[in-house]
């Protein structure tokens, strides 16, 4: 491959004025711009575009790390960082990682490399240990509760926002309450779990295994729920779900099954998404689009000004009554 020197001595210009012609420079009379691109043409040259980044100190690329791309969940907090991204001249680069430890490390190792300018970090399985290895390598977000630790971050009170729906449920009259969730690891299902047997505990009840239902993502797990729901010998009367997605299959398939939604059993889901509207799904609304936007200017005030006002960002869930509980 041609280097900007052969260009430079096939157009008959200097290696200076050929930088200049690629890299859009204004002020370059139109005969040596058309000379440079002839030349360019010519010798079937490719701007190394590694090179380019590496004399700017920057790829205006802002890594997006999250466990799946088709989920409305991550989906929502990805609309907010692609707003933001285009606002500000910036491209995205997603690594879907499925909770592969590998693939998470691959997305940390090109911050490492400067092949991105910062990472924003939906949802990890990765330890604290190894996020400590790479936090120096450039700015990472991450869209939970960090406890005070050194590292960027954005969440929801996951805690906060379970045990406020359980108390809900309970004041319904509810006490044999199951739950559904995607998995039983990381730190948001920690907190939800936490909340779970703690809302139990003060009521004096205590969990059952059979009541939780894991890998719950998808509108077609509701199907599963609720034919494990109807096998129960004894059934909980109400059930919480972290999607609005899992809470839309358990409607639509118990009402398929002749279930009374909910005399028989009662449905309060999470994130407020316009199928929970449409199903008249009692839900918390979490603002994920505003996660995503909020996350994306930490790193835009990393990279831009090397400051930023808060390291640490809580927003706010918001409860949205309607016709399930």
């Amino acid at each position: 491959m041609a280097n900007i020197r052969e260009i430079a001595k096939v157009a008959g210009v200097s290696v200076a004025t050929v930088s200049r012609v690629l890299n859009g420079y204004p002020y370059v009379k139109e005969e040596k711009r058309k000379a440079v691109w002839e030349a360019v043409e010519k010798l079937n040259y490719t701007k190394n575009i590694n090179a380019v980044h590496l004399a700017k100190g920057k790829t205006s690329i802002v890594g997006v790390v999250l466990p799946y791309v088709n989920h409305p969940y991550f989906g929502a907090i990805v609309e907010g960082i692609s707003r933001e991204a285009l606002r500000y001249g910036y491209h995205l680069l997603l690594f879907q990682t499925n909770y592969e430890v590998q693939k998470e490390l691959e997305a940390l190792e090109m911050l490492r490399m400067k092949q991105v300018d910062g990472l924003i970090i939906c949802s990890r399985i990765v330890s604290w240990d190894v996020i400590d290895v790479y936090k120096d390598d450039g700015p990472i977000v991450l869209c939970e509760d960090v406890k005070g630790r050194d590292v960027l971050s954005v969440y929801i009170n996951h805690y906060e926002a379970f045990l406020f729906a359980m108390k809900y449920l309970m004041n319904k009259g509810h006490r044999k309450i199951g739950y559904c969730i995607g998995r039983t690891t990381g730190t948001n299902s920690k907190a939800r779990e936490a909340a779970y047997y703690d809302a139990l505990r003060n009521i004096h009840e205590s969990p059952r295994k059979e009541w939780i239902f894991d890998h719950c993502l998808y509108i077609e797990d509701g199907k599963r729920v609720v034919n494990e729901w109807l096998a129960l010998p004894e059934k909980p009367t109400a059930l919480l779900v972290s999607s609005d997605q899992v809470a839309a299959g358990i409607v639509l398939w118990g009402r398929r099954e002749g279930i009374n939604i909910p005399e028989d059993l009662a449905v309060f889901s999470f994130d407020n998404h316009p199928i929970a509207e449409a199903l008249e799904i009692t839900t918390m609304d979490l603002p994920l689009s505003l996660m995503g936007t909020k996350a994306f200017r930490m790193i835009y005030q990393c990279l831009e000004t090397g400051k930023i006002a808060k390291k640490s960002e809580k927003l706010d869930a918001r409860l949205i009554e309607r016709s399930s509980v």
